[in-house]
């Protein structure tokens, strides 16, 4: 895993609770904790991460990806504001993940080996999402959407269809974006 998701994790942590918190996490994990944006580190030191995050914290390791997608995306914001450029919404943002976000990590880290998602519009006009990754991280995928939606102001409804960690060969999710208009209006 490249270490800018190790960076943001750290940002993140140090935010909510402080940065001697994330000394503890290191501590507790028996990781190095010296991550540079370019370094590749094994995925097990990220699970280790979240090991003792739940551990500390009382939470499963789903609970802790998605808090920490939650909590990446105004990190994000701050430190490549060309990712949220042209994006008119959370939607918008989400869909264009493959081609515009992914893209760039993959020029600014090579090697980088992002997820991939497949992704349509269904019958009733929701985002079908398929997660495809070997790290079986779809909470995390789940966090980064809830965030965007909440940076940019805009509620979904995030279902999560099928899982690889309930035997599904992929996991899906079906986003419910509420329309920009309807939020203002009840504001």
């Amino acid at each position: 895993m490249k270490g800018v998701v190790f960076n943001l994790l750290e940002e993140a942590v140090g935010r909510a609770f402080g940065p001697e918190t994330w000394d503890v996490l290191i501590d507790a994990s028996g990781v190095s904790g010296v991550y540079t944006s370019l370094g590749n580190y094994p995925d097990e030191e990220i699970e280790a991460l979240v090991a003792a995050a739940m551990a500390a914290l009382s939470l499963d390791r789903d609970q802790v990806l998605r808090w920490f997608g939650q909590n990446a995306i105004p990190v994000l914001a701050e430190l490549y504001p060309a990712f949220f450029t042209g994006s008119e919404d959370g939607r918008t943002f989400v869909e264009g993940v493959n081609h515009i976000i992914h893209a760039e990590v993959r020029k600014l880290y090579p090697g980088a080996a992002c997820p991939h998602f497949h992704m349509h519009t269904d019958a009733s006009g929701d985002l079908i999402m398929d997660y495809l990754s070997a790290r079986n991280m779809c909470a995390l995928a789940q966090g980064f959407v809830e965030g965007a939606a909440a940076w940019f102001g805009q509620p979904v409804d995030f279902r999560h269809l099928r899982c690889t960690q309930q035997g599904d060969p992929q996991c899906s999710f079906a986003l419910t974006w509420s329309p920009m208009a309807a939020r203002d209006e009840a504001a």
